[in-house]
C-alpha cells in the first residue's frame, strides 16, 4: 500500500505540474494584449506601459510562471482583472454552488439508475426492459441545453412551480439537477445492467441457486455488490467532471458557478482568474480521484494495489 501511495502522490504532483505549465503558457500565447483589453484603444502609451508593469507583463515568461506557481501554492491568487475582486473571493462564491450541483446531480443519477439497471438486467427481454433501454438511449442523445429549456418551459413558465433560473435557494437547483442527472443516469444504468448480466452468469450464482438461496438474496447480497464497482467508478468520474463546471447548463439557468466564472475569465483574458481557477479545479479533481481509488479498495477486497 505504501508503494501505491507514493506512486499516486508522484502522479498527482506530476499531473498538477504539467497542467500548470500547459495552462500558463497556452493563456500567454492567446491573441490579445490583456493590458490593451483593460485600457481600451483610447489609453495613452504611458498608461499602457505602467499597467503592463503593474500586471508583471513586462517580465520574462518563465519568471512570470515561477512567480505565479509560487504564489498559488502560498494562496496568493491575486485580484481578477475583470471583476476587480480577489480571485479567492470569487471562487468562494462560485465553488459551493458547483459542488452542490454536482453532488445533487450524481446522487439523483445513482438513485434513479439503480432500479432502472436492475429492471433491465433481471428481465432483459421483457417489454419493460426494452422500453427502459430505449429511454436510456434517448437520455444519452438529448442535448442538455434542450432538456433544460424544456424543463424551464414546463415547470417555470407553464406550471410556475419552480424558478426559471438564478440563485434563489435550493428550489433553483432542482431543474438544473434533473438536467444534469438525466444523461448520467442513462450511463450508470447501462453500466449496472452490463455488470449485473455478467455477474448473473457466474458459477457462484448458480451454486447459490442450487442451494436454495432465495432469488432476492442472491441478487442484492451477492450479484449487486460485485456488479456495482463499474457504476460506482463511472459515478466518481461523472462527479469529478461536474466539479469542473457545467458551462452549458449554468448558462441556460443563469447559475453563477465555476463554469460560468471560468468562461467569463477566458473571454476577458482575465489571466489571474483563469489560471488559478483551472489549477484549483485540477487539484480538486486529482484529490477526489485519489480518495475515490482508496474507497474502491475498501468496498471491493479483490482490489490489490501491489
Amino acid at each position: 500500500m505504501q508503494r501505491y501511495l507514493w506512486r499516486k502522490t508522484g502522479g498527482f504532483l506530476l499531473t498538477a505540474l504539467l497542467v500548470s505549465l500547459a495552462t500558463f503558457f497556452i493563456l500567454q500565447v492567446l491573441p490579445g494584449d490583456p493590458a490593451l483589453l483593460i485600457l481600451g484603444t483610447e489609453g495613452s502609451p504611458e498608461a499602457y506601459a505602467l499597467l503592463r508593469r503593474e500586471l508583471h507583463l513586462d517580465q520574462p515568461l518563465l519568471q512570470r510562471y515561477v512567480q505565479w506557481l509560487a504564489d498559488f501554492v502560498k494562496g496568493k491568487w491575486g485580484n481578477s482583472w475583470r471583476y476587480s475582486l480577489s480571485v479567492r473571493e470569487l471562487v468562494g462564491q462560485a465553488f459551493p454552488l458547483s459542488f452542490a450541483l454536482a453532488l445533487l446531480a450524481v446522487g439523483v443519477a445513482v438513485l434513479a439508475a439503480l432500479p432502472v439497471g436492475l429492471l433491465m438486467a433481471v428481465r432483459p427481454h421483457s417489454p419493460l426492459s426494452q422500453l427502459l433501454s430505449l429511454g436510456t438511449q434517448l437520455g444519452l442523445g438529448l442535448p442538455q441545453f434542450w432538456v433544460g429549456i424544456l424543463l424551464i418551459q414546463l415547470f417555470a413558465v407553464e406550471l410556475q412551480l419552480l424558478p426559471a433560473g438564478g440563485r434563489e435557494g435550493w428550489g433553483s437547483l432542482l431543474l438544473p439537477t434533473v438536467t444534469l442527472a438525466l444523461p448520467r443516469m442513462a450511463i450508470l444504468s447501462r453500466f449496472l445492467r452490463a455488470g449485473l448480466l455478467e455477474s448473473l452468469g457466474e458459477d457462484y450464482v448458480r451454486t447459490a441457486q442450487a442451494k436454495g438461496v432465495p432469488g432476492p438474496v442472491v441478487l442484492f447480497k451477492h450479484v449487486l455488490r460485485n456488479a456495482a464497482l463499474a457504476p460506482l467508478t463511472a459515478a466518481g468520474v461523472q462527479f469529478a467532471q461536474l466539479l469542473a463546471g457545467t458551462i452549458v447548463v449554468e448558462q441556460v439557468f443563469g447559475l453563477p458557478g465555476m463554469g460560468q466564472l471560468l468562461l467569463n475569465g477566458v473571454f476577458q483574458r482575465d489571466l489571474p482568474l483563469v489560471q488559478n481557477v483551472v489549477m484549483l479545479v485540477v487539484l480538486v479533481i486529482l484529490l477526489f480521484d485519489s480518495v475515490f481509488d482508496l474507497c474502491l479498495g475498501l468496498l471491493d477486497p479483490r482490489i490489490r494495489y501491489e
